[in-house]
This record gives structure tokens, sequence and C-alpha cells, in this order.
């Protein structure tokens, strides 16, 4: 999915792009309004978060462009403005979310999971359900969400990339080359220690025992499998 990032300030920039990339997102940067324009003109990208005052053309303008051409396309507004008539104005004009500076990091994650799951329900509302059962779980890739019995998981863009692989190549052992092309992109540099992290990361909210995993099985030296 991608996410168009039209930041003026570099540290704020290149902070939500290691954030959003880590949840699974193909991050496009823009670091003024007029070149977030023509980026979301020429790599159509799927959520755009975007800040107020911005050089070349602000947030609210820029807004206003991409609703013209875009109803649907889900907009996040990041702003230290904090007063009532700005939050009502970018409302007004189209915004689904505010994002206010400074923020954490489990606010960003967890606005824009929000937003990227009333995103995918609009994609395939009129498609058949693509839930499927693993093991003990159900997951929902469309809602970003797993379920085991009345337990809610949470979980990202990777984590989902990442269940489906393994689930569509089921009782196959997946190599890490394999893993790394599908669920990062044939671009990143390859860390055994980077996915290591994130299946372990992926095995604490999935698993019961994620010192026992029985749902994503390592074989050794190869890569991760699903019975």
């Amino acid at each position: 999915m991608k996410v168009l990032i039209a930041e003026d300030d570099t540290f704020i920039r290149e902070g939500l792009n290691d954030l959003l990339s880590n949840e699974g997102y193909s991050c496009i940067l823009a670091e003024n309004g007029q070149l977030a324009w023509q980026a979301f003109q020429s790599e159509k990208p799927e959520l755009v978060l975007l800040d107020i005052m911005m050089p070349e053309k602000d947030g609210y303008s820029l807004c206003r462009e991409i609703r013209q051409h875009n109803q649907n396309i889900p907009i996040i507004f990041i702003t230290a403005k904090s007063e009532e008539i700005d939050q009502v104005l970018g409302l007004e004009l189209g915004a689904d979310d505010y994002i206010m500076k400074p923020f954490g990091t489990r606010e960003v994650i967890a606005r824009i999971r929000a937003v990227t799951r009333r995103y995918l329900k609009t994609q395939t509302q009129h498609k058949q359900n693509n839930s499927f059962n693993l093991h003990d779980l159900v997951i929902y890739p469309d809602e970003l969400r797993a379920q085991r019995g009345e337990q809610i998981i949470d979980l990202s863009l990777r984590d989902i990339k990442i269940i489906k692989l393994l689930y569509a190549m089921r009782g196959k052992v997946v190599d890490r080359d394999t893993l790394f092309n599908q669920c990062w992109g044939r671009d990143y540099f390859a860390s055994s220690r980077t996915l290591d992290q994130h299946i372990s990361k992926l095995r604490k909210a999935i698993e019961v025992d994620p010192k026992n995993p029985t749902v994503i099985k390592t074989i050794h030296g190869v890569g991760y499998r699903i019975e």
C-alpha cells in the first residue's frame, strides 16, 4: 500500500518513513506541497499524510486538489495547530483524521491502521470475504486483525503479508529470500536479524506461547513454515 508523506520537516518526514516502512507501507516522500501534488499525480498513492504548514502549497490547498480528483483516498493531516477551527476546516475539506505534533509512535500506528482498515473495507465490500482459518485463529486481512475466540489481535500490513505468504505455501518451507522479496520488496537490503525480529514480534501477537510456537515454525538455516 503506497503512502504519500508530505512534510517539510526532514526529521519528522524521515521518522514517519521509517515507522511506516516497518509497518509494511511503501512510502513516497515530498518536502513541500508542490512536490507532493506532483507525486500524488504520478505515483497514485492509496493513503496521504499531509503537513498543514508547507512551502509552495499548504496542506489545506493540497487536500482540496486531491479531493477534486479522488473522493475516497484516506487523508490524514499532520499538524502542530491545535485550535478547533483548524480541525473543523480540515475535516470539512475531506480529511479523515488528524495527527497532532508532537506525537508518539503508538498513536501514529493506531490512527493509520484505523484509516487503513476503513479504506480496505471500502475496497473489498463488494467482494467475497477473504478471511481464513489458521490453527485456532481466524485471519481477517482486510481488517488487519486476527481473532482467537473472543480475543481480537491487531496486526500490521507486513504481518498480514507474512501470514498470507506462509499460509499460501503451508506445509512447505518459505526461505528467507522469498520472505524478504514478497513481504519487504526486492529492493530491500536483506538482514536476517530484521526478519527474525519481526517474526518474534508477530509470534508474541498470535502465538499462545511465543517461546513454543505452534503457528509459525522455524526451520533452522532455511526459513519458516506453517503446517
